[in-house]
């Protein structure tokens, strides 16, 4: 009970430190995110931006991590949301919109976002957005820092409000040197700070340092301490809990005056929105299970995540999504579990209510140098290493594009191109693979079943029938012309197409409509399409069997064959050639070969087959009956007078064993343990009723004996079909280990 008690403490001193040092590092970002946004929308509502940020630090580390799964993790407001929220306020303020009703529609965005993730959760798509490939959220985060330090640009240099980017860097007439200095001076801090000590975030000592670079020029001029009328502070936001209630409440009081219109032009906004801050928030946790060796579970995260941002929104707070920074901070900090993200939500309301007046003194210009140096590092400079090499150009290409239509149009239009170029990705990936693994002809592939020689003969002579395509991957309208192609001089001069479905892992309507026009070629000819390995699960959960069926394919004609494995239906098209492919007549029977039958004894005189015959012993065997098993002494040779027999190897995963062999009708078979004198290795099933010659040991020594040439042709006999079979098991191998 101690040591358990203990390990709890330890968890909670842990839980409270890393939490600590973690608000420490996203209450300042928040609050140069919240007056970002509302700064848009006049330089009077700063204060109240400042607010909002706090306010969703607070909401959000009370929440989130309450209901989340993922340990250390910490949510508050992020770049990805002051990037959409201000340009949306920038365009409701280039369209008219009051300042009032600004301020609604940015909180009711903030609501609808986190509605959106709830959705997102729900519907398991948390899952599918960790998929989206590496140059689409390069470029995206790529977008979002650029125009986070296009957005702070004239902040940085103190220029006056509605002045873009550009034209406040061409306008230095239009600077204030003040600002510009404070704001170097908190970026040089922040980017030096990690150098010389970690112990206090470097976000942290940055925003000291601009707020100490503030007053020292404050004490050389005057005005600088008068509040009223500043534009270089934040300014008022109170410090109380009635002005946070206050702000809770105020908004909410106008929602009636929020037109369905305006409701229906949140909504695509707030889609790209939760989209991006669920992306920021599994990359995050994603890094976390790396450095944790732990597991999330993406959708009850989103959940999470949305239910957070709803609460931030009621709060009139500002929307987030896990961070980075502070989740490191806080890992590094000795947080255990999701209380360190209780706590820092607890201590950002603390801080609030502490520091009110403090905050209200934070120059805009300090704030600036935070966010530029934020924007900075969400730039992905490792993108440009996709230069060196052809194959990944276009990979760079994509972040271009992505990170060009963010910056320049919007990124809502960022996140359409995105989910495009992330399409356009995986058709160039399949496109880039063939779905042909190999084609064979008929004659340099051959079922597992023995034949006789001259059977094999007229095999080889018509191989040309057959072509046998092995296929892979995805069959889809991306690889439709590349399979066309590989089929289409087959159907003019074959008479079997044999499709090995095994390694396909999905097929759309599309390739099935083109596999029906091959087929209809081919009935036009009187030839075959066949199809092995049909009726396995494709990844999607998708029986390809039963969607062949469904679209009619493999159905309402005999021109269309489906065999569960391939050398079923390799064994299939050899009884066709061969002219065994319509069996008996119904009620005939095959009548059982005698000695001088068998190819292996022609050549032999009478009086020796009867002497060869005396040694045999003659021996039935029922459909489905073992003929020898492993293990058993290999002291039997069998010649098969009627049936078939199939030789399997024991194998694992395989509940009947893996298919070596099969023997019909005049071969024999067991001749490597009877020569060899050794224990059986595999087992040995007939197919059907069979009957066989069967020679012992015992009666192949007196045989030896007597008649030694037929005993040596014999032993002869038996080397020769080893060899056949090494052959086979050659292949085999080979098949296995592909």
């Amino acid at each position: 009970m101690e040591l358990t008690a203990g390990f709890k403490n330890d968890k909670l001193v842990g839980d409270f430190w890393g939490g600590l040092a973690a608000m420490l590092v996203a209450l300042p970002s928040a609050i140069a995110f919240g007056v970002t946004i509302y700064s848009a929308i006049g330089p009077a509502y700063a204060g109240l931006g400042a607010l909002a940020g706090i306010l969703g630090a607070t909401a959000l580390g009370l929440v989130a991590p309450a209901l989340g799964g993922t340990n250390r993790l910490i949510t508050a407001p992020c770049a990805p949301a002051a990037a959409v929220l201000s340009a949306f306020a920038i365009e409701l303020v280039q369209h008219g919109v009051a300042a009032p009703s600004i301020v609604l529609m940015l909180t009711a965005l903030g609501l609808v976002s986190g509605l959106v993730q709830l959705m997102l959760g729900f519907m398991g798509i948390g899952s599918l957005i960790k998929y989206i490939p590496f140059p689409v959220v390069s470029g995206y985060l790529t977008g979002v820092g650029l125009i986070i330090i296009g957005s702070q640009i004239p902040k940085f240099l103190g220029v006056p409000g509605g002045i873009s980017w550009w034209r406040a860097l061409i306008s230095p007439e239009l600077w204030q040197w003040q600002s510009g200095l404070i704001g170097a001076v908190t970026a040089g801090v922040m980017i030096g700070a990690p150098l010389v000590t970690r112990i206090v975030p470097a976000a942290i000592l940055g925003l000291l340092a601009g707020v100490l670079t503030y007053f020292g020029l404050a004490s050389m001029d005057e005005s600088l301490l008068v509040m009223a009328g500043n534009k270089l502070i934040i300014g008022p936001l109170g410090g109380t809990a009635s002005s946070m209630l206050e702000a809770i409440t105020g908004r909410w009081q106008e929602i009636g005056e929020l037109k369905l219109s305006q409701i229906g032009s949140l909504l695509g906004t707030a889609f790209t929105l939760a989209v991006l801050l669920s992306i920021d928030t599994l990359k995050t946790a994603v890094v976390l299970d790396a450095l944790t060796r732990g597991r999330h579970d993406s959708n009850r995260e989103l959940v999470a995540q949305g239910l957070g941002n709803v609460a931030s929104a009621c709060a009139g707070g500002m929307p987030g999504a896990g961070q980075m920074g502070a989740t490191l901070v806080n890992l590094a900090s000795g947080g255990q579990t999701r209380v360190s993200g209780v706590v820092e939500g607890v201590m950002s309301l603390i801080a609030f209510l502490a520091l009110g007046a403090f905050i209200a003194w934070i120059p805009v210009g300090a704030l600036a140098g935070i966010l530029i140096v934020v924007g900075i590092r969400m730039i992905d400079r490792h993108s440009l290493h996709l230069l060196e090499s052809p194959w990944t150009l276009l990979d760079f290409i994509v972040i271009v594009a992505v990170v060009a239509v963010a910056v320049g149009y919007s990124l809502i239009a960022a996140s359409g191109v995105g989910i495009a170029l992330a399409m356009f990705l995986f058709i160039r990936e399949q496109l880039s693979s063939t779905v042909i693994r190999r084609k064979l002809d008929g004659g340099s592939r051959y079922s597992k079943r023995v034949r006789l020689r001259q059977d094999m003969e007229v095999l080889e002579k018509e191989g040309h029938q057959t072509a046998i395509l092995e296929l892979q991957g995805s069959l889809f309208f991306g690889t439709k012309d590349q399979l066309y192609t590989a089929l289409e001089p087959e159907l003019k001069k074959r008479r079997f197409i044999v499709l090995d479905m095994r390694r396909v892992q999905s097929v759309d309507v599309t390739a099935v409509h083109l596999l029906s026009q091959i087929r209809d070629s081919l009935i036009e000819r009187d030839a075959f399409l066949i199809f092995s390995s049909l009726s396995h699960t494709l990844p999607n959960g998708r029986n390809i069997g039963d969607f062949f069926d469904q679209m009619e394919l493999t159905t309402m004609t005999e021109h269309v064959k489906v065999f569960p494995e391939l050398d079923d239906a390799i064994e299939w098209i050899e009884d066709q050639v061969l002219g065994q492919g319509q069996g008996p007549l119904p009620g005939s029977e095959v009548a059982a070969l005698e000695l001088s039958d068998l190819e292996l004894f022609r050549d032999h005189k009478e009086e020796t087959l009867n002497d060869l015959e005396a040694c045999l012993e003659r021996r039935s065997i029922v459909k489905g009956g073992k003929v020898y098993s492993f293990g058993d002494p290999g002291n039997e040779l069998y010649l098969i007078r009627k049936g078939a027999v199939r030789i399997t190897l024991p194998a694992s995963g395989e509940a009947n064993g893996h298919h070596a062999l099969t023997y019909g009708r005049g071969d024999f078979f067991g001749g490597m343990a009877f020569l060899s004198q050794m224990t059986r290795f595999n087992d040995a099933t007939a197919l059907e009723d069979s009957e066989l010659f069967v020679l012992q040991r015992e009666q192949f020594e007196r045989l030896r004996e007597d008649h030694k040439r037929l005993a040596c042709h014999l032993v002869e006999a038996v080397a020769k079909v080893l060899a056949l079979r090494l052959r086979y098991s050659d292949k085999e191998l080979m098949a296995m280990q592909e």
